[in-house]
């Protein structure tokens, strides 16, 4: 196997087949790429087993073939080249030999036969969607998804379409977040399907406004755009009843500077518990107090932020680390906070919703230490 390509279009698309290499893996071919050179393109591949991601470059073909190469490897000697053509060549023994105007470089592949099949992918329903729109409902739920392999079935975002309404819930037990897109241009109808974390940051990750396919499965999902595909497992388990854990009754509302809070936790927080992180809000009339106190470090803080309050005197204690995330991912100048007592879930939103969306966010409060 013989061919060149340039320098650029060969480090772009190993930078984004990098992101379905294993941190982990009994099996050593998977930190590889998959290379198969056809009549004027390369075909590259990676896996993890869970994810699967493709790409095509234009090339320049002396002689056909296919060979694995370690990927890391690759990647780091395109990287520290600066542009330049680059030309790789394997022997029957899969030796492969990088030639550049700079130098040689050798190094052992693997047959290609021992690379994995890849995800099988039996479509069943395809949508067209903005790419845009995709990363915009994907930024503002991705961050609530949980960390904890134990619970599976939150460990994605899951994703209802129906009635030309896309709605995007994720969850890590401790806040909420639902996202509702309206007037989508998108039909058909799909239910519960839980689209892991590193697909959607993958699609994430993305550039330009294109249109991007999404293919579904029964039990995978395969996004294509020009010439790069990525197929994903979906999450084969139940999503939680969200709807029933949104408080229907928040009667007390603040209207609040969303830079102002933001800022006032950031600092307050610094001075909070290590382990709890703890901080509280303390809602009157026309005033927001967030303040801390770490007996462990004899700390303490306390800002003062302007605010429309409507309802009871209310102190309500938060892991700041989550208010922070939450608060951070309200739209716009203003937040509306509505709450319920300081044991029961709070909502952030936006004091003004964007034309055809709706966020609700949900913060479960921790309780005070004194």
């Amino acid at each position: 196997m013989k061919f060149s390509t340039s320098k650029s279009e060969l480090q772009k698309a190993l930078q984004k087949l990098a992101k379905a290499i294993p941190t982990r893996s009994t099996l050593p071919i998977l930190n590889s790429v998959f290379i198969k050179i056809e009549e004027t393109e390369a075909l590259l591949k990676s896996t993890d087993l869970e994810i699967a991601i493709e790409s095509k470059i234009p090339v320049s073909v002396e002689e056909q073939g296919a060979v694995c190469i370690p990927l890391k490897t690759l990647l780091s000697i395109t990287s520290e080249l600066p542009e330049t053509r680059i030309t790789i060549e394997t022997d029957e023994k899969n030796k492969t030999i990088i030639i550049t105007d700079f130098g040689k470089y050798d190094l052992m592949g693997n047959p290609a036969e021992e690379f994995p099949q890849g995800i099988q992918h039996d479509e069943k329903q395809k949508i067209n969607i903005s790419l845009d729109l995709f990363k915009e409902i994907i930024e503002k739920t991705l961050f609530a998804v949980s960390k904890d392999e134990l619970k599976p079935s939150l460990s994605g975002v899951c994703f209802f379409i129906k009635d030309n309404t896309i709605i995007a819930v994720s969850t890590d037990g401790h806040r909420l977040v639902k996202h509702v897109q309206k007037e989508t241009k998108i039909s058909g109808e799909l239910k519960n399907i839980i689209i892991p974390k590193k697909f959607l940051s993958f699609i994430l990750a993305q550039t330009g406004g294109d249109t991007i396919v999404l293919s579904f499965g029964n039990t995978t999902l395969r996004a294509t755009k020009g010439k790069e595909t990525i197929t994903t497992r979906l999450i084969d388990e139940i999503f939680p009843e969200y709807e029933a854990v949104i408080p229907k009754d928040n009667n007390n509302t603040v209207d609040i500077n969303k830079n102002d809070l933001l800022g006032a936790i950031r600092r307050v927080s610094i001075f909070s518990n290590r382990s709890t992180h703890q901080v509280a809000l303390n809602l009157s009339s026309e005033k927001c107090e967030v303040t801390t106190e770490d007996p462990e470090r004899s700390s303490k803080a306390k800002e003062t932020i302007s605010a429309k309050y409507q309802g009871e005197e209310l102190r309500i204690g938060y892991n700041a680390e989550y208010l922070k995330d939450i608060v951070s991912h309200v739209q716009g100048e203003n937040i509306k906070i509505r709450l319920g007592s300081s044991v029961t879930a709070a909502l952030f939103s936006s004091s003004k919703d964007r034309k055809n969306e709706e966020n609700t966010m949900l913060l479960m409060p921790i309780r005070l230490n004194n």
